[in-house]
């Protein structure tokens, strides 16, 4: 991954401004009285953007410091402008001299590269580029030699159907790594180390430890956070987990960052690994086995935490935080008494959830345009009830009109009627 290369020089922000300071032909010749007038407004520019260069990097000009003195302090201090301004330091305030010191872009997919294959939203894999290599899935099989050469965030189509299967190779970020790592143990997704790296206030080129390794998602996490030139000390008490974790690391570049230790942080005694060098650190007395006052944060991801937390006070610094993983109240019951025992404060307890949307369009019906009459309902409190048949008639009587001969009822009889039925039921 990037963040873990070697930085390099490259041009910055500054830099391709081209701030610099610029030289002044004295006593330019001007055949034109216009000429050399501008030839002095050009040079009062230069001289204006020479000293704002000047106070940029080598800090407030001597002129700014005279304006703030009296008496014989001011002349001294004029005599020492005067001296300035004969042998300026004009390489100071040449920004090409200081090119900034980043991370080199890997852009291009190169063998032995890490790549995350983008299948779908909920679909990640990966792989390790090698040459005459295929990546089979169930949109079809790939070649790994279509992958050399083409940048990060190509769409790579099958060989075989007509192309109709396709996917993404993307370039790999700690989240990305998170989706599509093998999971040898639960892992800490990017929601709660996201929040975690924040509260624990890791920057970079800090000391870090981190107990219980597990499957690295989270140690990936934090030697970005780290980088350039941090360290993270992780702790693993299973030799297989160990193996595979330094594995990753030294494919992934990130081993001189990280330091894999092959130990059980609450004291728990195992069986050495046969695979682990014979100057790995003797297990069994519990602890991280570093000097103590040398960790600037401290993350456990265990399931005895209160256990790890008398060794952790002794190893951080002054104002270093530590933090707790866990999946159940009774545990962080726990680790919260014995973090009040040994002096820390300010503790707090948290949970983060994470909730998603799906948006989508959805067509809904106009709502109507005209006013909808009153209805007048039974029981309401007043509201007369009109049977649907005399409503019918009340309403051809009110469209036809006087004058129309057809009409076999007109609108006194309907009242009638209406009153009739209401006189009916209210003596029923």
């Amino acid at each position: 991954m990037d963040f873990g290369q070697p930085h390099v020089q490259r041009e910055c922000v500054a830099t391709k401004s081209n701030i610099c300071v610029l030289p002044t032909k004295q006593n330019r010749e001007q055949d034109d009285f216009v000429a050399n007038k501008r030839a002095k407004l050009d040079n009062l520019v230069i001289k204006a953007a020479n000293q704002v260069a000047m106070d940029i990097f080598c800090g407030p000009s001597m002129a700014s410091k005279i304006e703030h003195s009296d008496g014989d302090d001011k002349t001294d201090q004029t005599n020492k402008l005067q001296e300035h301004e004969q042998h300026p330091n004009i390489s100071n305030a040449n920004c090409k001299l200081y090119p900034e010191r980043s991370l080199p872009s890997q852009q291009i997919i190169t063998p032995n590269s890490l790549v995350v294959i983008f299948e779908s939203f909920t679909n990640l894999n990966f792989v390790y580029v090698q040459p005459d290599e295929i990546f089979s899935n169930r949109n079809g099989h790939f070649h790994h030699n279509d992958f050399i050469g083409k940048p990060f965030g190509s769409k790579v189509r099958s060989r075989a159907n007509g192309g109709l299967g396709y996917l993404y190779l993307l370039k790999p970020t700690p989240e990305l790594w998170t989706c599509s790592l093998p999971h040898r143990t639960q892992i800490v997704h990017e929601l709660d180390s996201s929040l975690i790296i924040q509260s624990l206030d890791i920057r970079p080129n800090m000391t870090v430890c981190e107990s219980g390794t597990g499957s690295g998602a989270m140690s990936h996490m934090l030697a970005r956070s780290i980088a350039p030139h941090g360290k993270l000390h992780t702790f693993e008490f299973n030799g297989d987990r160990v193996k595979k974790a330094k594995e990753e690391f030294m494919k992934h570049g990130l081993d001189h960052l990280v330091t894999v230790h092959w130990r059980d942080v609450c004291g728990e005694k195992e069986e050495k690994c046969p695979d682990v060098n014979d100057n790995q650190e003797k297990r069994g007395m519990g602890g991280f086995d570093l000097p103590p006052s040398s960790v600037h944060a401290i993350f456990l991801d265990l399931p005895n935490p209160w256990l790890a937390i008398p060794h952790a006070s002794k190893m951080l610094v002054d104002g270093g935080r530590i933090g707790s993983y866990s999946p159940c109240v009774e545990q962080t019951q726990r680790a919260v008494r014995a973090l009040s025992e040994h002096g820390f404060h300010s503790i707090r307890t948290m949970e983060v959830r994470l909730r998603e949307y799906y948006v989508d369009e959805v067509n809904l019906e106009d709502p109507p345009s005209e006013k909808r009459v009153d209805p007048q309902v039974n029981g309401d409190g007043g509201g007369k009830y009109i049977p649907p048949s005399l409503a019918k008639l009340q309403k051809n009587v009110q469209n036809s009109g006087s004058d129309n001969n057809n009409s076999t009822l007109d609108e006194k009889d309907v009242k009638e009627q209406i009153n009739v039925k209401e006189d009916t039921e209210k003596k029923e």
